[in-house]
Parts: C-alpha cells; structure tokens; sequence
C-alpha cells in the first residue's frame, strides 16, 4: 500500500482538531470542530473560509512552443486567453474519455503552469512528457508548491489586509513577493463565490497559511475542510474527476463542451467528440432539484413516473444553501428541464424536479 501524502500544512490542520480523510491519496481535512460542513459552508456563502487544497497537482510545461503543444494537447484553446490569465480545459483520451479536468495558467508563449487534480498528476506529466517534442519540457512539482483557497465575500479584505492584490479580474493570476517570499495570487476557486487561491512555495505555506487565517477569523470566517468544498460546488453544478467526469463520461456528456476548443486543429480525442457531439445519441448531465425528503448520492437511479430508469445521479448532496437535497445526474435526452422525475435512495422513491444548474445564484465573477 503506497504511503498516504500530507499537505505542507497537516500539523496545523491536527491542531485544530480536523476530521482527516483519504483525497487522491492524501490526508486531508474534511471538516474542523465547531460547526462542521454545513457551518464552514455557510461561512464560505456568507463571510469568507479558508481551504487547505495543497493537494492539487501543480506541473509546469516549458521551452520554446509550450503554449502552442498545450494547446494541441488539452481540450480548450489557449489562444482565447493573454499571459497573466487562466482557464479550465480537460485532457482527453483519443477516444473521448476524460483523463483530468484542470486549470492552466498562461503565463507566456514558453511557460504554461498546471494545476490537475491530486490522484491524475502523475498520469497527466507521463501523457505530456510522452508527447513533448524536441526542448519541451514537462515538469511534476506536485511537491513544490502548496495551494490555499479564500473563499467567499469578504475575501478581498483578507487578501487586503496581507497586501496581496484583489484587483485582477476572475481567471487572473498576478505573481507577487510577500514580505519576501514569492506566491502566485490566482482569481479563481471551486465554490462560486468571489475568490483567490493562493500559490505559494511549499515550504512557506504554513506561514502564509497563518497570516490568511487569523485574517479571515478577523472577519467571521473560519477554516474549512473538503467536506464543504464538495457541497459548495455541487450547488454550482461544478463536475468533480471521478464523478462527474471520467474516462466514460466525457465533456460532451457532461455539459462541459463550452471547454473544448472545437475549432482547433487538432486535440486529444477532438475526432471522438466531435463525432458524440454531433450523433447526439449520448446521456447528458442534469441538475436535479428534490422536492420531497431524502439525500441523494451517487450511483442512485433515476426514474420517471412509470418507474423506467432513465439515468445515474453522479453527484448528489444535502444543499446548506436550499436546505434540501440537490444532484446531478447523466439522463437520457429524452428528460427535459422542468420535468417531474423520482430518484432511488435506497428503495424510497424521492421526488425531484429537473433543473440547470447552478442551483444558487451566482457570486464567483462579483467585482
């Protein structure tokens, strides 16, 4: 059994008295004392929370044309963005299939930064290297960098009150020293509120870690573990690599075609999805809105009145937010939005109706 990875940052997070679990083969938090997911989530929705999410891959891709092989490797296109500037693409198998969803960070033509998901790093560099050409080069810095997350509507008073910058706009990264150490400031996250993810070298992130924290308690937010970081991105509808995207379910299938560069000469699995794209034959993800009592998780069939399966809930959650159950699901073309469907929980038959999410009203691009 492989020995489990820790963050830069575990010891704080023991201290604190987290609840700690499995992510892609690290210990993480999921949830700290003092209220547990659906506090820390409310935290993020209301104030601001602070996530430990060291985890994340971080590879670099450099070298004369790092910007154009990228492009004619991951699924979006590279040329829709400037330097300074970030994006969410996927890599593909040729037939389809998602390897990783990830983000990438342009910062020139010859310097492409990468952040993947913790289990799919190491697959990701070992397809990039494979396809490199001649003074391409694909570095693994999983272990060189920490990753934290501030999240939520007070975030730019904590970065504010560091000195870090706010003023860039969402998909945007500024690399900065900070009281002497060199951190990346990106305007993104995964919850759908206003935020930064900050990248610093993973030796200083517990002194950064510390600085943020006391800041974002300063203003009524609290840490936050993964557990909240899952239900705050499913009432948003964002797919999550295992779920909701997988090497059977593809950008197509889920809703994440506006990630693909179609008119790009060429990417991996471009022929494949173009075909699915345009047989129209696929199931596609839906959002699902419960209206009675009951959780809905993973793998729970979904059926219509006459009780015919007619999909899979791949992610399925109790929302803080709504205070019901919300899911998405793969459905067969056939379901509609506004539809009446009932989802199996465990042999009860739960009521919900079908929508697009996000279920909860957006706050990720707020200035």
């Amino acid at each position: 059994m492989a020995t489990q990875l820790t963050s830069p940052i575990h010891d704080r997070h023991v201290a604190l008295g987290a609840k700690m679990a499995d992510f892609g083969g690290w210990d993480m938090p999921i949830e700290y004392p003092g209220g547990g997911v659906v506090a820390e989530h409310t935290a993020v929705r209301e104030r601001v929370g602070i996530f430990d999410v060291s985890h994340l891959g971080k590879a670099r891709v450099s070298g004369p044309g790092a910007k154009d092989f990228v492009n004619s490797c991951l699924t979006n296109d590279l040329g829709r963005i400037a330097p300074g500037k970030a994006q969410y693409t996927m890599c593909c198998t040729e037939t389809g299939g998602v390897v990783d969803d990830l983000i990438q960070y342009l910062r020139g033509d010859d310097d492409v930064f990468l952040i993947p998901n913790a289990a799919n790093t190491t697959k990701v560099v070992e397809l990039l290297t494979a396809a490199a050409p001649e003074g391409i080069t694909v570095e693994n810095l999983h272990r060189d960098y920490g990753v934290i997350a501030v999240q939520g509507t007070k975030s730019d008073e904590v970065l504010e009150a560091l000195g870090l910058p706010v003023d860039h706009e969402y998909m945007s990264f500024v690399e900065v020293d900070w009281e002497g150490l060199p951190v990346i400031v990106c305007r993104t996250g995964y919850t759908g509120e206003r935020g930064y993810e900050i990248v610093p070298a993973w030796d200083v992130t517990g002194s950064v870690w510390d600085a943020l924290l006391a800041e974002v308690r300063a203003q009524g937010g609290m840490p936050c573990g993964l557990g909240a970081r899952d239900t705050l991105r499913t009432e948003m509808g964002y797919p999550l690599h295992g779920n909701d995207l997988s090497l059977d379910i593809t950008p197509v299938m889920a809703g994440a075609a506006w990630a693909v560069g179609w008119d790009k000469e060429s990417f991996w699995g471009k022929e494949s999805l173009a075909a699915e794209r345009a047989a129209k034959n696929t199931r596609l993800t839906r959002g699902l809105l419960v209206t009675g009592r009951g959780i809905p998780r993973s793998h729970c069939e979904v059926k219509d009145a006459d009780g015919n399966v007619i999909g899979e809930v791949t992610s399925g959650t109790f929302s803080p937010t709504l205070k019901q159950g919300i899911a998405l699901a793969l459905c067969d073309r056939s379901v509609s939005l506004g539809d009446e469907v009932v989802i199996d929980v465990r042999g009860r038959a739960i009521p919900a109706t079908v929508t697009k999410p996000p279920f909860v009203e957006v706050g990720v691009r707020a200035n």
